[in-house]
């Protein structure tokens, strides 16, 4: 053999052994996720996973279903040589003998029956790929259609891992000269050598135009047809349905208004899919070479870290024994003290009894002393006799132990750790947080506050996600994210290692809705995400003020708390007064309160609550000198000519294209009153609303007007006009008993936790549609 033959058989046996191993790897795609082997004759599951046509049967009679019907097998000729060969006898039976063992087995006797004797049944089969179980229909297995394409793969499989090795005879020729079949016949289904070909498949007959394939162990039909309509083609795809169509089929009214295309286009389409998809993993080897190597070295990891928690967990149980070992000492201990200390108190008392007895010492010792005739020695030595002889009768008239031999108080109740030892279990991590949706909210910056579950384990710290929504305003405040919603998102940014059970976030975008959720983490790693939550920043900067008590402040009505943020105003003498003349007219005076600030420019925006027992309150802003001129004279509140609402009285009425020089919004007794637009009819009422927890006024000096929030959700409530020609003033007036609080910034609030870190979370997003 030449250099150049050898060095071509080798890079051929070269190739065979690189085809032998790549097939090879590909053998558990080819198993049967049920009996564990090569798929034989596979169907395909509405949930598109693929299991042997018997080992469906046998699992749906095993669940107790009626023995089901099994897709038909093409139909042999009748004048083909399977029937009219002498030698059919040698051929090995079909191979059904496992279902109808099956079938004996669990049914018995299965006659045959038919459809319309019986309630329909849905088979519900369990795929034991994804788990779960799939609905066949009523036809059961009927509506399964064979994998022809898995059939042939396998098939190519064998071939090419056996090498040739596995040679395919002819079923016609005479032993012991049986040829290796060179051909076989998909309609006769069996497999000839090049002479019994000719012979049972002669020239001019209809045998002639058999198709003829390579030799196989298996046959298969030639085309898939449609289940329910026989010898139909299957020519249609339905993409609603993902299901293969025949013409018949199409004309269904169920397939009405579906998106049904033919079967060239979705094969043409589902092939440039998977061909993309297969060209973007194998232009990432390198990445998928990395990932296997991460869970390699996870898998390695995993057995060292299991070993390491044996270890402790061995050496817990091991200091609880030790533990447990040094206080059955001690108790012990003291359990041999007591004993120790009673039976010497009881040995005590059995020696003073026993010397009472007629023959025992103390009685014989006091016949003996009463046999003295000295009497002066005689005093002397009974007086302890006697005291002896008291205290011993005391003691038999009132007899009792000098010690309790019970040890009713060194019973141990270890019914509490027993309880804790039986729920002894491994550290768990911290359960999804409860976020508080009352306390959290967006003004200058964001305040989030949460909460754990009682049953929760402990937290160390907590790690706070957040991200901005892209594309317009996203759900109400406090939603719960919900799938589809339009727009994109900025990546997620992360406050690691928060302390405590609440975070304040800055540096956001105004008039943005980000999207936050928070989890815990401890010992065991992380835990549960809370769910996910919105918040809209304000429309614009946050204007922080305080009131101001220099001007317009009656002090026996009006009282600042604290800081000047909160104002109170009671009811007094001065209207208790007014209120006598209410049979002629009613003058009731207003009690205005100003900003300390005023604004010339700019788009700013702040918020305050009204207490919901107020009588009538006041909101809004106002030019500083005409608030001085309106509200520091008397008004008469129930005349027809003031509106404090419109922002103008009757004499304002002959130039109505100039705007108001204020504009207020009116609230009291749990209401707040809308005033009517300028589109609106004259004679309408005016709408009422509920009072909002918290009132948010956005005031653009530019274009001159004020908006009302309901800052909670930042939902508009209205919008007015107003002057801007000098410097605006927020505002607010008392008409009776009323309070209101301003918002407090955030950026005020002290934080006793050291600032969390802030990290930018990288994700990579692959995209593979078209």
């Amino acid at each position: 053999m030449t250099d150049a033959e050898l060095q071509t058989f080798t890079s051929i046996m070269d190739a065979l052994v690189r085809i032998s191993s790549n097939m090879k790897s590909m053998e558990r795609e080819l198993r049967c996720p049920v009996c564990e082997e090569m798929v034989k004759q596979p169907i395909v599951l509405p949930c598109l996973h693929s299991v042997c046509v018997l080992c469906a049967a046998e699992v749906l009679v095993q669940r107790g279903y009626p023995p089901p019907e099994l897709p038909p097998e093409p139909n042999t000729p009748t004048s083909s040589p399977n029937t009219r060969s002498p030698r059919q006898a040698r051929r090995p039976p079909p191979k059904t003998d496992r279902l109808d063992r099956v079938l004996r087995t669990v049914c018995g006797t299965y006659p045959g029956r038919r459809r319309k004797d019986t309630p329909v049944l849905i088979m519900m089969f369990p795929c034991p790929t994804c788990r779960c179980d799939v609905e066949l229909g009523e036809r059961g297995l009927m509506d399964c259609l064979r994998n022809l394409t898995l059939e042939r793969i396998v098939e190519r499989y064998r071939h090419t891992v056996s090498l040739g090795s596995m040679a395919v005879m002819c079923q016609f020729c005479k032993p012991p000269q049986t040829l290796e079949a060179t051909k076989g016949c998909a309609d006769c289904r069996a497999n000839f050598c090049n002479e019994c070909f000719k012979l049972y498949h002669p020239w001019g007959t209809p045998r002639a135009q058999h198709e003829h394939i390579l030799p196989t162990h298996c046959f298969r039909p030639k085309v898939l047809v449609c289940v329910e309509h026989e010898q139909e083609r299957l020519q249609f795809y339905c993409r609603s349905c993902q299901r293969l169509l025949c013409a018949l089929c199409k004309l269904r009214r169920v397939h009405s208004g579906h998106k049904v295309m033919p079967i060239a286009q979705a094969h043409q389409a589902l092939k440039d899919k998977i061909t993309k998809e297969m060209n973007y993993v194998l232009a990432n080897q390198e990445m998928v070479q990395a990932q296997i190597t991460q869970v390699e070295s996870a898998i390695a990891q995993t057995e060292v870290n299991s070993a390491v928690a044996k270890e402790q967990l061995n050496q817990c149980v091991s200091e609880l024994r030790g533990v447990l070992a040094e206080r059955q000492g001690a108790l012990a201990k003291t359990i041999e003290g007591a004993r120790a200390q009673r039976a010497e108190a009881l040995n005590s008392q059995l020696s003073e009894k026993q010397s009472l007895l007629e023959n025992a010492g103390l009685l014989t010792y006091t016949q003996e002393l009463l046999k003295e005739t000295d009497q002066p020695c005689f005093v002397q030595a009974a007086r302890i006799t006697h005291n002896r002889l008291v205290n011993a009768i005391d003691n038999l008239q009132h007899f009792s132990l000098t010690a309790d031999p019970s040890f009713r108080h060194y019973h141990m109740d270890v019914s509490r750790e027993l309880k804790l030892l039986c729920s002894m279990d491994f550290i768990q991590a911290p359960l999804a947080p409860v976020i508080d949706t009352q306390k959290t909210l967006a003004y200058d910056q964001l305040y989030l506050c949460w909460r754990l579950p009682q049953d929760s384990a402990p937290a160390w710290h907590y790690s706070v996600e957040y991200q901005r929504k892209v594309g317009g305003a996203g759900p109400l405040w406090g939603g719960v994210k919900s799938e589809g919603t339009g727009g994109g998102s900025s990546p997620w940014q992360r406050l690691e290692e928060v302390g405590g059970t609440s975070a304040v976030i800055d540096r956001l975008e105004m008039d943005s809705v980000y999207v936050l959720r928070v989890r815990g983490c401890n010992k065991a790693g992380y835990g549960e995400y809370s769910e996910e939550v919105y918040l809209h920043t304000p429309p614009a900067p946050v204007l922080s003020f305080c009131l101001d008590s220099r001007w317009g402040l009656h002090a026996e009505r009006i009282a600042l708390g604290k800081g000047q943020t909160y104002a109170r105003s009671v009811p007094g003498l001065t209207l208790l007064q007014a209120a006598d003349r209410a049979l002629t007219s009613c003058h009731l005076t207003s009690d205005l309160l100003v900003a300390d600030v005023s604004v010339t420019q700019g788009r700013h925006y702040w918020v305050c609550s009204v207490e919901p027992g107020s009588y009538l309150v006041k909101v809004g802003v106002g030019l500083e000198a005409k608030l001085q001129e309106w509200f520091h004279l008397p008004q008469d509140m129930a005349s027809p000519r003031y509106d404090p609402d419109s922002g103008h009285d009757s004499g304002a009425e002959d130039a109505q294209d100039c705007p108001p020089p204020f504009c207020f919004l009116t609230m009291g007794m749990g209401k707040i009153l809308l005033p009517k637009s300028a589109s609106s009819n004259a004679s309408s009422a005016p709408l009422t609303a509920p009072l909002p927890p918290r009132l948010g006024v956005c005031l653009d000096f530019e274009k001159g007007r004020v908006t009302f929030y309901d800052a909670h959700s930042l939902r508009v409530l209205w919008e007015g006009t107003v002057d801007c020609s000098a410097p605006i003033c927020p505002a607010f007036c008392f008409i009776g008993g009323g309070a209101l609080q301003l918002q407090e910034l955030i950026a005020n609030r002290s934080t006793e936790h050291t600032p969390p870190r802030r990290v930018t979370i990288q994700s990579r997003a692959t995209n593979l549609s078209n």
